[in-house]
Formats: structure tokens, C-alpha cells, sequence
């Protein structure tokens, strides 16, 4: 039943006067009823509730142009505090002209430097040609956004060939992670010449940015793999992977300058172009969620070893109380990853792809990267062990794999990998 006009008059007055703070259209239903009565349809009425309700229902976007320097002593994206979105793409390079490596890594630095900073490529006048820049990111700021560029094994030899003469320079550990018990990698998902791993806290900016790096490399280099993540927890607390636990509470164990020192930065026996670099290990995991769903919350807590809720280790109180592994199942993931006696700085993603059309169950999992220092002495030996013996493998499935070496940063003027192809 419609109301009365002065009724309807009463909302729209109602209406005019919230707007300054914004009203939503369920806001709007919500100050009808309380009124009521309905809304009156008069020549005028509805028009005017209709402006003001559109109006309000156009949300200002929420620019983010916080910036994090792309120059500097080390590369960003690696010790920086994660951001809530991650693309990682591995390229294989398809040319045999060192030349034409140095072009593209010469453009992708310049671009690099442009989106982390909020600024895009600028587009030439003739409306005939392709745009510089594919444009979904103007306008929309920095948002945290940081490029880390590394380069594989493959990149100073490939089928044993050294096309760019560089295989000397090729530094200590880097090398293929070798094949784990309980692995069932898809080559696809592994290996690749040169890495990029951009983040940012806006999704779109990120794309943005990894997709005008792929077509910035057209002619020269090819996507192998590229994957997407996204991680999310409340101020100053440690993200949560889809399995609800807590994920990276041991990095703290070296948040100083000497911890970053002795676990992520390489050795002063590496190459001088690694200096201040680091080793990127990656692992693609699904995780078999329908499996975990359908497990009591003791056998989850007895497969980390930690409480779920609070992430305390067994045994402790808090998440960032030391841990006695003493307390933990022989198998617990987190009792065995301390048993090796060993550190390293993880910065993982979770992943959503979807149903998995062979099996009818949700393709989800964790994208694992960490940085080390000597991944021969601190990841390798935690993924030989984690993969005989961790409580977790009964619930993931771990199909990707990759390892690559980070420069150090950039000076300005320099560009991706100048250090090792000069």
C-alpha cells in the first residue's frame, strides 16, 4: 500500500540529510519502514529519492598511493610486510641474443620503476597503434606495490648451452630443487629462466602490473607459469592459509638486521651481482581441502602442532612463545621444520582456482615462497624431511617447484640484471 505524500516528503527529507555521510539503497528500505509508510510516486517523489539513493550508491574509490622506494641497497618484495594480493610469473627466454635481453630487462625496469611509483606508461598520440600501457590501473595510485625480479638456473646455461656467456657468473646454491618424497609435480608449474613477483595491496594494480610485463617480453621471452595469490589477517597479526592456522609466526625469530643478515641476504662468498640479494624457493601446494573439512580439530591441531585459534605452539600460551617440541606428535609439520635446526623467511600466498573438473572438488592450496640465504642449508633439508615423514602430506599435494636467485637492488640508471650480462 502507498503512503501518504507528506509521509514520502518525510523519507526524502530523512534521505537528503543522511547523504552527507552516504546511504545505501538497504539503508534507504530500512528508513521507509521505520517511517511507516511506503514511498510516494509523485511527479517529483521518486525521481528525487532515486537521485539521492544513486548518488549515495556511487562509492568514492579508495585510493591507495602509499609507495615503497624501488631503488635501494636490497630488492622490495622480500623482507617488505606482505601485501594482501601476488602475482608470480616464470618466463623461459626465446632468444639466444643477449642484446635482446638486455632490451627487455631495460623496459621491464623502466616500467617497474613507473607502477611503483603510481604512474603508467604514456600513450602516443596515433590513435592507429596499441596503447603503451592497457590503463586498468590509472588513477588508482601505488598501493604498496613492489617487483621482484630473479633469474633460474636455466638462465646461465639451457640444454647445456651458455647463450648469453654468462654460465660463470651463475652463483653458489642455485640450482633445481631436487624431487621430494610425496611429490607429484607438473612440469608446468616448475623451473623457468627469469621470475617476477609483483604485489600490491589493490588486486588490480597488481594485475596491471604483471600483465604489461608479459607484454612487454612478447618477441623475447614466454610465459611458463604464472599464478595468482592473496593473503589477508588483521592489523599487526600473522595471516591465516585456507587451513585456518597461522602461517609465518617463525619469522619473527629473525626480525632484526642480524637476523635478516644471517637467514635471508646472501653470503659474501656469492657473486658480487648477489650481494645483497637472496634465493626465491618456490612450491605450488594444493591443498586437499574436503580431506581437512572432514578432520576433528585435534587431528588438525596434532598435524601442526600448534593450536588453531590462538596459534600457540603445544605446550605454550601465546603464538610467539618459544616452542618445546618435546610437547608436539613425532609428525607434528611444525615440530619437524624446528627439528632441522633451521630458518627461513616465508612470504606465501594462498590460491583459488576453482572446481577441478576431474575430481568435482575445489582446487585451492598455497603458493609457498621463502627467501634464504643457502637454500642447500635451509629449505632443502626441511622439504626432505617434511616430505618423509609430515603428518600434512595426507592432506596436500605439492605440484609445483622453482628456484631462483635475486639480485641485489637497484642503483638508479641500473636496470634488471645488469650486474650479471655486463
Amino acid at each position: 500500500m502507498l503512503g501518504k505524500e507528506g509521509d514520502g516528503r518525510m523519507v526524502e527529507k530523512k534521505l537528503s540529510e543522511d547523504h552527507k555521510s552516504g546511504v545505501s539503497r538497504r539503508e534507504m528500505l530500512k528508513i521507509s519502514a521505520i517511517a511507516g509508510a511506503g514511498i510516494a510516486v509523485g511527479a517529483s517523489g521518486l525521481a528525487s529519492i532515486l537521485d539521492v539513493t544513486d548518488k549515495a550508491n556511487a562509492k568514492k574509490i579508495q585510493v591507495n598511493d602509499s609507495r615503497i622506494p624501488f631503488y635501494g641497497k636490497h630488492q622490495a618484495g622480500i623482507i617488505t610486510p606482505q601485501q594482501t594480493y601476488m602475482y608470480i610469473a616464470s618466463f623461459n627466454l626465446d632468444t639466444d641474443e643477449k642484446s635482446e635481453v638486455i632490451a627487455l630487462f631495460q623496459q621491464w625496469t623502466k616500467f617497474a620503476d613507473l607502477i611503483s611509483n603510481g604512474h603508467t606508461f604514456k600513450n602516443s598520440d596515433n590513435h592507429l597503434l596499441p596503447p603503451d600501457d592497457t590503463g586498468e590501473a590509472t588513477g588508482l595510485g601505488a598501493s604498496r606495490l613492489t617487483v621482484t625480479f630473479g633469474v633460474g638456473p636455466t638462465f646461465f646455461k639451457k640444454g647445456g648451452k651458455d647463450r648469453y656467456g654468462i654460465a660463470h657468473k651463475k652463483p653458489k646454491h642455485l640450482k633445481e630443487i631436487p624431487h621430494m618424497a610425496h611429490d607429484s609435480l607438473d612440469s608446468s608449474y616448475c623451473g623457468g629462466d627469469v621470475v617476477l613477483q609483483v604485489c600490491a595491496d589493490d588486486q588490480q594494480v597488481a594485475f596491471h602490473g604483471i600483465r604489461n610485463f608479459i607484454r612487454l617480453a612478447t618477441g623475447t621471452a614466454s610465459i611458463k607459469w604464472l599464478e595468482e595469490g592473496f593473503i589477508q589477517a588483521p592489523k599487526n597479526e600473522t595471516p591465516r592459509n585456507l587451513f585456518g592456522f597461522k602461517d609465518g609466526t617463525a619469522n619473527k625469530e629473525h626480525f632484526s638486521k642480524e637476523g635478516y643478515n644471517n637467514v635471508v641476504w646472501a653470503a659474501k662468498d656469492e657473486p658480487e651481482w648477489m650481494q645483497n640479494g637472496s634465493y626465491l624457493g618456490y612450491r605450488k601446494i594444493q591443498m586437499l581441502i574436503e580431506i581437512w573439512d572432514r578432520s576433528s580439530l585435534q587431528d588438525q591441531e596434532d598435524t601442526f602442532g600448534r593450536k588453531k585459534a590462538s596459534g600457540a605452539a603445544y605446550g605454550k600460551k601465546h603464538e610467539f612463545d618459544p616452542v618445546n617440541v618435546k610437547k608436539m606428535p613425532a609428525d607434528a609439520h611444525v615440530r619437524l621444520a624446528k627439528e632441522t635446526g633451521q630458518q627461513i623467511h616465508r612470504r606465501a600466498y594462498s590460491y583459488t582456482l576453482g572446481m577441478d573438473s576431474k575430481t568435482g572438488t575445489v582446487n585451492a592450496g598455497l603458493l609457498f615462497i621463502c627467501f634464504t640465504q643457502n637454500p642447500e642449508k635451509q629449505m632443502i633439508p626441511m622439504l626432505k624431511v617434511l616430505g618423509e615423514k609430515d603428518a600434512l602430506n595426507e592432506y596436500t599435494k605439492h605440484i609445483g617447484s622453482a628456484m631462483f636467485a635475486c639480485p641485489g637492488g637497484l642503483k638508479q640508471g641500473m636496470y634488471f640484471g645488469q650486474t650479471i650480462l655486463e
